[in-house]
């Protein structure tokens, strides 16, 4: 029997519950770290209501790939050309009793709250069952359980955009039912190592985080864009860190839990410590975003050199953490 658990992300939060319906229980922070999807990336090309994609993850399906890869699983991946073959398809997988994760838009999921809804084209959920035209959904991000008509859904996984998902849909076919977790972290931690300090890219990883602090100040110093543009950007970049699937603050809180958790059950000192400075980094995030958001409301004067500073903040705190993880062996 499935059972639904509330994740503070929905990529990881559905890989986990997957993985757990299918006899392998990791958590949402192991199944978050072994994927290495911790990042950083600004990339101006890509952009969300027309600001420029902000990244604080991997990109979307890096969870599910990594999680595949590292532990050996066999996985089924589709999208779809037709919506009505990609509903078939979800159909008769369920018939056959699975349960099934889809890539969708959270504009069209009609159990989301209005003020929630806006077109975001990588959320994940996981459907359990149909009860006539309703499909049983359990949505990470929720509480409990909740139902979507076949209409909705067919929207969420269709909708075009940015990041749109095709239909996409994923199932394990093969699940092993145990690791070696002291190889399988080695390899997770040296890879999210090579992202965050060694992209080749000045918008990735540790310099992709000063990079959009330079940004900032830029704007903050052309008289027309600090009063119409800098406030909306603003505004996007605390948006994407902390409302979309928790974003850059809480994927730090994530990672650090993972690191907290392989250091308990391989009683290794370096991880704990790591796993500190990691959710200081947390912390540094949340007060970037704190006083973004009072710049925003003109409850605090705006100061783009504050606002780079408090950035440059995050990344020295990240480098900490990742400079000690380099030692991991």
């Amino acid at each position: 029997m499935f059972k639904h658990q509330q994740s503070a992300h929905c990529e990881s939060g559905a890989t986990s519950s997957l993985l757990s319906h299918n006899g392998l229980s990791l958590s949402e922070p192991m199944v978050f770290g072994l994927a290495s999807a911790l990042a950083f990336a600004y990339i101006p090309l890509v952009k969300i209501s027309g600001m420029p994609l902000i990244a604080y993850r991997m990109p979307p399906r890096s969870i599910i790939k990594g999680v595949h890869k590292q532990l050996g699983l066999t996985m089924r991946y589709q999208t779809f050309r037709n919506p009505e073959q990609g509903m078939a398809e979800l159909d008769r997988q369920l018939d056959q009793g699975r349960i099934v994760g889809l890539q969708t838009s959270v504009f069209w999921l009609p159990y989301f709250p209005d003020a929630m809804r806006f077109h975001f084209n990588a959320h994940n959920l996981l459907v359990y069952g149909r009860d006539g035209d309703d499909y049983l959904v359990s949505d990470p991000v929720f509480e409990d359980v909740v139902r979507c008509d076949a209409a909705s859904l067919k929207k969420a996984r269709f909708a075009k955009g940015a990041l749109a998902a095709k239909g996409m849909m994923y199932y394990p076919t093969h699940v092993p039912q145990s690791f070696d977790l002291a190889s399988a972290s080695v390899k997770a931690i040296k890879k999210n190592h090579r992202t965050m300090t060694g992209a080749p890219l000045p918008v990735i990883g540790l310099r992709g985080i000063r990079h959009m602090g330079k940004c900032i100040i830029k704007l903050d110093r052309d008289a027309n864009k600090r009063e119409s543009y800098l406030p909306h950007y603003l505004s996007h970049i605390v948006r994407m860190q902390e409302e979309i699937g928790t974003g850059g603050a809480g994927f730090r809180f994530i990672y650090a839990s993972f690191l907290k958790e392989t250091a308990k059950a391989l009683n290794n000192e370096l991880l704990a410590e790591a796993a500190e400075m990691m959710a200081e980094a947390g912390d540094e995030w949340r007060q970037f975003a704190l006083a973004s958001s009072k710049m925003c409301k003109g409850r605090k004067d705006m100061n783009g050199n504050e606002l780079a500073a408090l950035l440059n903040n995050c990344a020295d705190q990240e480098a900490k953490a990742w400079q000690l993880l380099k030692q991991y062996r």
